[in-house]
């Protein structure tokens, strides 16, 4: 999913895009033409919403929820507002959505012939968030990842054009990637709402219980567990990389930057030797730069 960022102010809508800047990746960087940042931003507005709505993040006094016709009673369940927000989904199809990120997103779902699916799929994952808390296997971390993560790099290949199966297959592991790099960042934010996002069984294979995730510092099975999924995204981003070469022009470049936003942060979680516990490790802007040149030059 889209990584939590700063606190959402008032405003509905500009609270949820000023998160953007937070981000481990660019989302619609100034060199983009203009129409695509914007759709791109419209696409961001639009999950980061979701995750939010997910996570209990609204801004404070019910904005959100009145304009989804949510009740003040509605407005403390999640599961009540995931489907008020899903019915507003709806109405940017066929016709005029409540919320202004969905008013947003309307004009780019015309534009690029967008369809509901891959935006179902980031309120199906929110879902699943109030209802799975813990999973078992890594391929059941996958299937969550294919709801919570892909469809944001297919609406990116939607929005410009490019899509093909074989770059939609790229960029899910891309995707999927990014997602278990943030939820290596995030397991103690996560263990906070009551979410494990690393699978049961490497929990057991390296001997971790919950509660050593619970301490200020990881101990050397946790940081053995952070060490063994960070590879499993690595080989994730490498085996989703040649996506950057497939493509031309100032898409290749943002596409370098997703890329590299990955293995930026996970140089940044080797650097403090897997030790994820005491907040999440980030990496500088001239580490991101030199991931960049490296993608775009198709090395490892």
């Amino acid at each position: 999913m889209i990584e939590a960022g700063t606190a959402r102010t008032g405003d509905p809508e500009r609270g949820t895009l000023d998160k953007a800047a937070d981000e481990n990746f660019p989302v619609a960087p100034f060199f983009l033409p203009r129409i695509w940042r914007a759709d791109l931003m419209a696409v961001y507005g639009f999950a980061r919403l979701v995750d939010d709505i997910g996570d209990g993040d609204l801004a404070p006094g019910g904005t959100d929820a009145r304009i989804l016709g949510a009740s003040p009673e509605e407005a403390e369940d999640r599961l009540v507002l995931l489907d008020a927000f899903e019915a507003d989904l709806h109405r940017v199809f066929d016709s005029t959505p409540r919320h202004p990120l969905l008013r947003r997103l309307q004009p780019t779902v015309r534009r690029a012939g967008l369809t509901p699916e891959p935006f179902l799929g980031l309120i199906a994952a929110n879902r699943q968030d109030q209802l799975v808390k813990r999973y078992e296997t890594y391929d059941d971390l996958l299937a969550y990842c294919e709801l919570s993560a892909n469809p944001v790099g297919r609406l990116v290949l939607a929005v410009t054009g490019t899509a093909t199966p074989e770059r939609i297959r790229r960029s899910d592991a891309i995707c999927t990637a990014l997602q278990i790099v943030e939820h290596l960042q995030d397991v103690a934010e996560d263990l906070g709402r009551d979410r494990i996002y690393l699978p049961a069984a490497d929990m057991k294979r390296f001997h971790v219980q919950e509660t050593d995730l619970a301490m200020n510092s990881a101990g050397a099975s946790v940081r053995a567990l952070v060490a063994y999924e960070a590879e499993r995204a690595r080989d994730l981003l490498n085996e989703g990389a040649p996506l950057v070469g497939s493509v031309h022009g100032r898409l290749r470049l943002l596409l370098a930057g997703f890329v590299a936003g990955g293995r930026a942060a996970i140089r940044a979680i080797v650097a403090a030797e897997y030790d994820v516990l005491p907040g999440p490790p980030k990496s500088g802007k001239l580490r991101l730069l030199r991931e960049v040149g490296v993608t775009l030059r198709g090395e490892g």
